[in-house]
């Protein structure tokens, strides 16, 4: 670590990683955290709990703002452990001057999300800071969920497991990387923010055997993986050919020297399901809006533990490795 805090480390990639276990984990070590999920199993594994803050700039975006990503992001981090959201609380912090049309349009997309979940915000706090304190609004949420499928784990994938993709990736970043920098595209491209319990409830109401999920939010479907790899002591053997990438993505990637893996997402998670479920689950995703190209793209095997393998169509392959330095900053 270094002497201090750069944005890489909010990168959601490497450097992170070692922030996060170099001091909150160093600090507040217990049993629960160390599973490192998506949420907290508390509660006897019938509740789901989790939080996070959102400052993403622009405020407003192609397919969605700082409001809908709010209640996604935590309502979808509760998904993944297999619960139905249920309660939420809001805390936000708000320059001075903040437009209240522009406050009432956020907290109206907030309405909308929890509405598709039928979660409730109970609780909240609104602090108010001079100019310059902070940029525009930030926003906190909590969330308790109601575990309705116990023993959903990263830390419990092995060889009998493929693992999926819902959707297209890193529609999220390209999109907020297009509107901060003034790149005018000509394109439909937008954010894939979403809400996901519904695909999660349809998957389970199918008795779909789902080992592990997690939505690939910062350092994109590389951090995923990479931090699967090394929970449950596996390699994870990925066809690059199988990534979904949409054709305006790929171009940014292109024109930039992105890499698709390593962009940010709302709306796209990964699954790790047993084998045998595994095609009817891609065909239940593919019933949704927007994941007619939710697929197949990697299987699990001992040739590298702890490594991620990326396999391309000319038979080469080279390891994905977990994003390092500040790819896009301020994506959620």
């Amino acid at each position: 670590m270094t002497a201090t805090v750069s944005l890489a480390c909010g990168n959601g990639g490497e450097e992170n990683n070692e922030l996060i276990s170099s001091v909150f984990y160093k600090a507040f070590k217990n049993e629960i955290l160390d599973k490192s999920e998506d949420a907290a199993i508390i509660h006897n594994g019938e509740l789901a709990f989790s939080t996070d803050s959102f400052t993403v700039s622009p405020l407003f975006f192609a397919g969605a703002d700082i409001g809908k990503l709010a209640v996604c992001g935590t309502c979808n981090d509760l998904a993944m452990m297999g619960a139905q959201p249920k309660y939420l609380t809001c805390s936000v912090i708000i320059e001075e001057g903040f437009e209240l049309e522009e406050l009432e349009k956020i907290v109206a997309s907030m309405k909308k999300e929890l509405q598709i979940n039928a979660a409730t915000v109970v609780s909240g706090d609104t602090k108010v800071v001079p100019r310059g304190s902070v940029d525009k609004i930030f926003i906190n949420t909590t969330g308790i969920g109601e575990v309705i499928k116990k023993g959903i784990s990263s830390n419990k994938i092995t060889s009998e497991d493929l693992i999926l993709v819902n959707r297209d990736i890193g529609c999220h970043g390209a999109t907020i990387f297009a509107a901060r920098e003034g790149i005018d595209m000509s394109s439909a491209l937008q954010s894939d923010c979403n809400s996901l319990f519904p695909q999660v409830k349809a998957l389970l109401d199918a008795n779909i055997e789902i080992t592990a999920m997690r939505d690939a939010t910062r350092g994109g479907v590389s951090a995923v993986l990479n931090e699967w790899a090394k929970q449950s002591n596996i390699c994870i053997e990925v066809e690059e050919e199988k990534i979904p990438v949409g054709d305006e993505v790929k171009g940014i990637c292109e024109m930039l020297g992105f890499e698709a893996t390593a962009l940010a997402n709302e709306g796209t998670f990964v699954l790790a399901v047993k084998k045998q479920d595994a095609q009817k689950a891609v065909e239940i995703l593919q019933t949704f809006k927007n994941c007619s190209q939710a697929t197949i793209i990697a299987h699990v095997s001992t040739r590298h533990l702890q490594k991620v393998i990326l396999k391309s169509p000319w038979g080469t392959s080279r390891f994905l490795e977990t994003p390092t330095g500040e790819l896009l900053p301020r994506i959620c």
